[in-house]
C-alpha cells in the first residue's frame, strides 16, 4: 500500500518544496523585507503625540510637497497611460525601421541609474540645454520647476505601462477588429467597445505601477526639481532633510502620511481593475 501510495498517478508532482516550507520561507522573507520596516516606521511615529504629529504633517511646507508629489505622480501616470498605450500599439501592430531599437529603449529607465537620469534630464531641459534652449524663447521653463518634476516622473514611468499592455496586445486577435469593421463600427467604436474593455485591466495595472514609482522617486527628480521650498520640493526630499537633521520621528511621520495616501490610491485603482476585469469577463 505504501508503494502504491508513493507511485499514485493522481498525486500532483511539485518541483518546489511542500506547502509548509514554502509558506514559512514566504512569511520570513515578507517580514524581513516589508512588514518589519513598515512596522518600524509606525512605531517610531507613535512616539509623537497627536498634536506633534499633526503639526509636522500639516505644516505648509510639507503640505506643498504632498500636492506636488501626488499631483505630479497622478498626472504623469495618466500621461504614461495614454502615450504608453500608443507606443505599445505601435510596437505590436506595425513594422518600421528601428523598431527593435525603440523596443529596447523603452526599458532604458529601468537600467539607467536614477541619478544619471536626473542629471541627463536637467542638462537637456535647462535654459542652455538642447531642449530647454528651444523652449526658452516661448517662455516655457522646465528645469527647476514643477514641470521638470512632471517630466522626470513621466520618463521613469513609461516602461511600466508599455510592458504591461504589450503582452495583452500581442495576444489580442486582429480578427476582432476586422469583425467590428465588417459590422459597420467606426475606428472609435472599435477601440472603445471592442479593444478598450480587454486592455483596461492591464492599462490600470500599468497606471498603478507608474504612479507608485513616481510617488517614491527621488534620484531622477531631485536634480531637475530645483528643490525650491513651496514650489518644486517633493515629499521624499522632506523626509531626507529631516533624517539629515536627526529628526527621525518627524521623518517617519511624513512617511506614514505618504504611505497611507499611496495605499489608499493603489487600493482604489486595484478595486477598479478588479471591477473592470469582472465586467469584461461577464460581457464575454
Amino acid at each position: 500500500m505504501g508503494v502504491a501510495t508513493f507511485f499514485n498517478p493522481t498525486r500532483q508532482a511539485r518541483v518546489l518544496p511542500g506547502f509548509g516550507l514554502a509558506l514559512g520561507y514566504t512569511l520570513v522573507y515578507l517580514s524581513l523585507i516589508v512588514l518589519i520596516p513598515l512596522s518600524a516606521v509606525f512605531l517610531k511615529t507613535a512616539t509623537l503625540s497627536g498634536g506633534e504629529f499633526w503639526a509636522i504633517v500639516s505644516s505648509p511646507r510639507v503640505v506643498a510637497t504632498y500636492k506636488l508629489s501626488f499631483g505630479a505622480s497622478l498626472l504623469a501616470a495618466a500621461i504614461n497611460a495614454a502615450f504608453g498605450l500608443m507606443l505599445a500599439w505601435s510596437l505590436v501592430r506595425y513594422s518600421f525601421p528601428g523598431k527593435k531599437l525603440i523596443d529596447a529603449l523603452v526599458d532604458l529607465p529601468f537600467a539607467l541609474p536614477t541619478a544619471v537620469a536626473g542629471i541627463a534630464l536637467t542638462a537637456l531641459y535647462a535654459g542652455n540645454g538642447w531642449i530647454g534652449s528651444l523652449l526658452a524663447p516661448l517662455g516655457i521653463k522646465v528645469a527647476f520647476t514643477p514641470l521638470g518634476v512632471l517630466v522626470a516622473m513621466v520618463f521613469i514611468g513609461v516602461p511600466f505601462v508599455v510592458r504591461t499592455v504589450q503582452p495583452i496586445l500581442e495576444d489580442l486577435e486582429t480578427e476582432l477588429e476586422e469583425a467590428a469593421a465588417s459590422l459597420g463600427a467606426s475606428r472609435l467604436q472599435t477601440f472603445t467597445k471592442v479593444l478598450l474593455p480587454t486592455l483596461l485591466p492591464a492599462l490600470l495595472t500599468g497606471f498603478a505601477l507608474a504612479f507608485a514609482r513616481a510617488v517614491g522617486e527621488y534620484g531622477s527628480v531631485i536634480f531637475i526639481a530645483g528643490n525650491i521650498p513651496m514650489v518644486s520640493e517633493i515629499t521624499p526630499l522632506i523626509i531626507i532633510t529631516k533624517l539629515e537633521q536627526y529628526d527621525y520621528a518627524g521623518a517617519t511621520a511624513v512617511a506614514v502620511v505618504m504611505l497611507v495616501f499611496s495605499f489608499l490610491m493603489l487600493l482604489a485603482i486595484n478595486l477598479l481593475q478588479a471591477w473592470s476585469a469582472k465586467r469584461t469577463g461577464r460581457n464575454r
